[in-house]
């Protein structure tokens, strides 16, 4: 066995123990805890969602991962529940928070604005609200994770492939993101203001009344703003978000939603890939944590207008029909500054990262529109074969996404830049050519029909098999690509054991890509297989849920950054032969009434053919561990905090004037964070929240040449009142 297969089978090995470990602590404290009277065993209604009470970590039941209306531990893949409880006490407050803050997933910031999220090794690539997909493109990051939580009951992470959900798309996770709605026959609400560190302010308004006097119609709407500073000079950051939703039963057993949600992100200098690592000798450059390469004319600003509709109805013979329709419209207005060279310590003067191109960085004017319109329709419940009862689920979804960018560009030289020790962002603004249509501008249509079946072959023996077919196509200013593809899913259930179930699935991997080639070309569609196993329990009727899994995806035509730039576009290359393959472990909710916990994490690995590890700017082990516990002999006061851990990273990224490769690093460290709520009244209660408590400076951005610095110790105070 070479070192590195001894390295790999021993991280597998310890990741397995503490996996264990955490399920067997789980099971301990479950069984060890009082249990309520109610049954272990949740029963699930196919024709409504069960209660579950507010202060849980936990959702007992969920559509996530087959649209079949499961509890998790039911579902044959890795799914991680994050409540509104969860994201309360976190002050998880966009879609970013969460997902830094969810087992297995791994963010790469080019910027303060600008994340891309990975799972496995793969870039996340499908964003869903309330299960319709928008595909994301890494390049034009027009928001998706800036998403304000304050508008959504849940979040919901499928991890692995998810082709019986969203079509094309990697094997890293699907991100559902679960709308609010007004569901109260009587006036209820919460009002949050909240102050923090570097002058930050926001105040949310979450209002539901009754709009007829039975509260058949219903009316429900949450109003946002947020501004703040940054540790990062001149950057600023503006928010405002609205969302209204109308909610009517038209019969006791058909339900009519009808929202729209507007929201506006506005950032004043962000730095537009991160500063500058090196000087020519090798030496770091130390630049501190607050310098800024954004000038003051730089600024990146987003909207998002969506309007949906949806129509659920409920029939006699539990079955249960749901029609999804949006209307979303992202817009990107941006003009930016980066610096990406090499810079002598005495002269400053700077040197280019690539061979026979003498720039050190560069100015981009960009904006673009994304509209997606789409169409959802599934229907299930249940049905009797051979004297047992089992579900069926089939539905259709039409889309179309416009992706239309334009943007004009300059290159910044060593000359223009001067000398850079001497640089404080005073530079002036390009005199912008045109906007041209971008290359990856494109037009995707996809039209799917799939089904599912759950079969119960025994009492403690189910088998999931379903199947969606896609057909696909991309109209590109220079191409037009159509592809049909058929993704077979196969998952089984196995409760071997009261409270425990075994389980593995499969499904295939179908993904076009919007990377290039060399010669401007889009590269075929990734494909391959995606498998897994493990072992699940829940308790207290699934207020407790536990997993342990192991993964296995393999893939062709996997597209790597060969570190060429032509055009200002990143050239890839297609690898075929790649695989993924790790342990996750995940123990959330309940612990008690009056202890809630989520602890998950991963440790995998992902190389080609010959061997070589990709995306190694991402973790390859982590843990998140996450606490709040209610003082049973003082119960207006909970206390709670928890701990991100993750592994070293790094990159290889080219010399100076393309001459070898130097590696950027990050080693190992833990981010520690803290909580504390007090009920002042039944309705009012004050929360602070200290965040990075040890002031640990580490680097987002080890993909690229830049440095991007997380937030450096900083606190907050939340006001909230509910009646």
């Amino acid at each position: 066995m070479s070192y590195q297969e001894a390295h790999v089978a021993g991280a597998w090995q310890s990741g397995l123990r503490l996996s264990a470990l955490a399920l067997l602590v789980a099971s301990g404290i479950a069984q060890a805890a009082e249990q309520p009277p109610a049954e272990q065993t949740l029963t699930v209604d196919g024709s409504a969602q069960s209660p579950q009470p507010e202060q849980d970590y936990s959702v007992p039941v969920t559509r996530a991962g087959t649209k079949m209306l499961l509890t998790a531990r039911d579902i044959p893949q890795s799914v991680t529940l994050v409540s509104k409880q969860r994201m309360d006490d976190q002050q998880l407050q966009s879609l970013n928070d969460v997902l830094q803050n969810t087992t297995g997933i791994h963010g790469i910031s080019s910027d303060m604005d600008r994340t891309n999220y990975y799972a496995r090794g793969f870039l996340i690539d499908n964003y869903m609200v309330d299960g319709i997909p928008t595909t994301f493109a890494s390049r034009w990051n027009l928001g998706d994770a800036q998403s304000d939580m304050a508008l959504y009951e849940r979040v919901e992470v499928v991890r692995g492939a998810t082709g019986l959900l969203t079509g094309p798309g990697n094997p890293s996770a699907a991100i559902n993101m679960v709308r609010k709605h007004a569901d109260s026959k009587v006036a209820t609400g919460e009002v949050q203001a909240s102050y923090g560190s570097w002058d930050k302010q926001r105040y949310v308004a979450d209002l539901s009344a009754p709009l007829t006097p039975e509260g058949a119609v219903r009316g429900r709407i949450v109003a946002g703003y947020e501004d703040k500073n940054s540790f990062i000079e001149r950057y600023g950051f503006e928010k405002k978000f609205i969302y209204g939703v109308v909610d009517a039963d038209l019969t006791d057993r058909t339900t009519l939603s009808v929202g729209y949600e507007f929201s506006q992100v506005n950032t004043d200098s962000p730095m537009w890939a991160g500063t500058p690592r090196w000087y020519t000798s090798g030496a770091q450059t130390h630049l501190r944590r607050g310098y800024n390469t954004a000038p003051e004319w730089a600024y990146n600003d987003k909207e998002n207008r969506k309007l949906f509709v949806n129509l659920q109805h409920n029939f006699d013979n539990g079955w249960n029909l749901t029609l999804n329709g949006t209307h979303n419209e992202m817009l990107l207005d941006s003009k930016q500054l980066y610096l990406d060279g090499y810079f002598d310590r005495t002269s400053g003067l700077g040197a280019s990262s690539y061979a026979n191109y003498p720039v050190i960085g560069g100015t981009g004017y960009n904006t673009g529109k994304r509209k997606v319109d789409a169409l959802d329709a599934f229907a299930s419940g249940p049905y009797e074969l051979l004297g047992r009862q089992h579900e069926l689920m089939i539905g259709a979804n039409y889309s179309r996404q416009d992706n239309r960018y334009y943007s004009a560009w300059a290159n910044i030289t060593a000359e223009e830049l001067g000398n850079f020790n001497d640089y404080d962002g005073n530079f002036p603004e390009t005199a912008w050519s045109p906007r041209e249509p971008a290359a990856d501008s494109q037009r995707v249509h996809q039209k799917s029909a799939y089904v599912a079946t759950r079969l119960s072959l025994a009492d403690p023996l189910h088998v999931i098999l379903g199947a969606r077919y896609t057909n696909w196509q991309r109209q590109s200013l220079t191409t037009a690509v159509e592809k049909n593809n058929t993704t077979p899913y196969g998952g089984i259930i196995w409760d071997f054991y009261d409270n425990w179930s075994a389980y593995a699935s499969y499904t295939s991997v179908f993904q076009p890509q919007d990377k290039q080639s060399a010669s401007g070309r889009f590269l075929s569609p990734v494909i391959g297989k995606n498998y897994e196993a493990g072992v699940k329990s829940d308790w207290f009727n699934s207020r407790l849920t536990t997993s342990l899994s192991v993964f296995r995806a393999e893939l062709d035509n996997v597209g790597v950054a060969t570190g060429q730039v032509v055009n200002n576009i990143t050239v890839y290359e297609g690898k075929s032969g790649v695989v993924s393959r790790g342990v996750e472990f995940e123990v959330n909710g309940a612990i008690t009434d009056n202890w809630q916990l989520t602890f998950g994490g991963t440790t995998y690995l992902a190389q080609d053919r010959n061997g070589d590890t990709l995306e190694t700017q991402l973790p390859r082990t982590s843990f998140n561990l996450f606490t709040h516990y209610r003082l049973p002999m003082y119960d207006k006061l909970t206390l709670g905090g928890g701990i991100n851990w993750q592994a070293k990273t790094y990159k290889d990224i080219g010399g100076p004037d393309g001459n070898g490769t130097w590696r950027a690093r990050q080693g190992s460290y833990a981010r520690v964070d803290l909580f504390a709520r007090y009920a002042l009244t039944h309705n009012l209660s004050l929360q602070a929240n200290l965040n990075n408590l040890f002031d640990k400076a580490y680097d987002e951005n080890t993909a690229e040449g830049g440095i991007v610095y997380g937030e450096p110790r900083n606190v907050s105070v939340t006001a909230s009142y509910r009646f």
